[in-house]
């Protein structure tokens, strides 16, 4: 063999050996691509950022992405595609999927235990005396549905006050001024509120109706078949976070974790937390059972479907079996 022959065999058998080392590292390269995650300010959210600061996902051999954002943004950016999964209510991920930004709920991180309130100006003490007068919400999201509930409650109806929609984070300027006797806001917006207006005060929260409103991790379909066993492992991670939150001697570090990410003191982002009712894989168990009432996710997703259906925030009721997967919370 010549110079030329010898020249000739190697490269063609270089090029023989590129093609399967290409693909490998294009399956590589696809294979590291993590999987992202929308978060926002919300205490059940937050949480992750324990896991994120002490590297339990990477620890558990997942990679992921926390991208943080305001919380109506992330739900643009789920239905976009722009992101795997986002943290929302169980209400809200129907909402993203009648417009056409399909999602399964595959897990829970907690229900609202206080932390969603409806807030009155000074002198006012309950539901009842808002009869006849004008309340800010913003139509269509959770506080417009827990002042129906309270209402109703008190023996009222919607027509017994005057709805004035409103951006939810807006309500501590909404309340301080005008004629708005109250408005909806979860926390820490609710807490801004009252600070706002000194003497004003909640005169009802989410914790008269516990699962009125879940907070749950919301996949995209795509993503959790193709990505399933790492799904399960950020759904380990979780356990993990809830139990090193509800220790009473790692619950100052969590809190201090918590606080830091959303940029105010441990002492103020406390009482936060415990408006939230954060649920482990085994609570969440029992809420993924099929059932009527607020016990059930499923039950808690049909009373969100009729609301959003009746106030025209979509048109056409939701299969609600078809939005939740109990696969992955149900998997040892």
């Amino acid at each position: 063999m010549n110079i030329k022959q010898f020249s000739r065999s190697l490269k063609s058998a270089l090029s023989r050996l590129a093609i399967p080392a290409l693909a490998v590292l294009a399956v590589s390269s696809h294979a590291a691509q993590p999987l992202k995650i929308g978060y926002s300010d919300w205490p059940g959210w937050v949480a992750w950022q324990v896991a994120i600061d002490k590297g339990w996902l990477k620890e558990a051999g997942v990679n992921v992405d926390f991208e943080w954002f305001d919380y109506s943004a992330s739900m643009d950016a789920l239905s976009a595609g722009k992101i795997d999964a986002d943290l929302m209510t169980n209400g809200d991920t129907l909402v993203t999927g009648a417009a056409g930004g399909k999602s399964i709920m595959i897990m829970l991180t907690d229900y609202s235990d206080g932390n969603d309130m409806i807030v009155g100006k000074p002198g006012l003490n309950s539901l009842k005396d808002l009869k006849g007068k004008k309340v800010a919400v913003e139509e269509g999201l959770v506080e417009h549905l827990l002042l129906l509930d309270g209402l109703k409650k008190m023996g009222m109806k919607e027509s017994d006050v005057t709805l004035v929609n409103a951006k939810t984070n807006e309500m501590p300027q909404v309340l301080a001024s005008g004629d708005i006797a109250a408005v909806g806001a979860w926390q820490p917006v609710a807490g801004q509120a009252m600070k706002a207006l000194p003497g004003s005060r909640p005169l009802f929260t989410s914790a008269r109706e516990p699962g009125l409103i879940y907070d749950v991790l919301a996949v995209n379909p795509a993503s959790a078949e193709q990505h399933r066993a790492e799904w399960l492992k950020v759904l380990k991670v979780w356990d993990r976070v809830v139990h090193y939150i509800n220790d009473p001697k790692t619950q100052p570090d969590a809190v201090r974790i918590m606080a830091a990410r959303v940029g105010i003191s441990p002492k103020a982002y406390l009482p936060l937390l415990r408006g939230t009712k954060l649920l482990d894989l085994n609570a969440g168990r029992k809420i993924f059972v099929k059932g009527q009432g607020f016990n059930s996710l499923y039950g808690s997703s049909k009373v969100a479907d009729d609301f959003n259906v009746a106030n025209n925030v979509y048109k056409t009721h939701q299969d609600i079996d078809s939005y939740i997967d109990p696969s992955f919370i149900n998997s040892k």
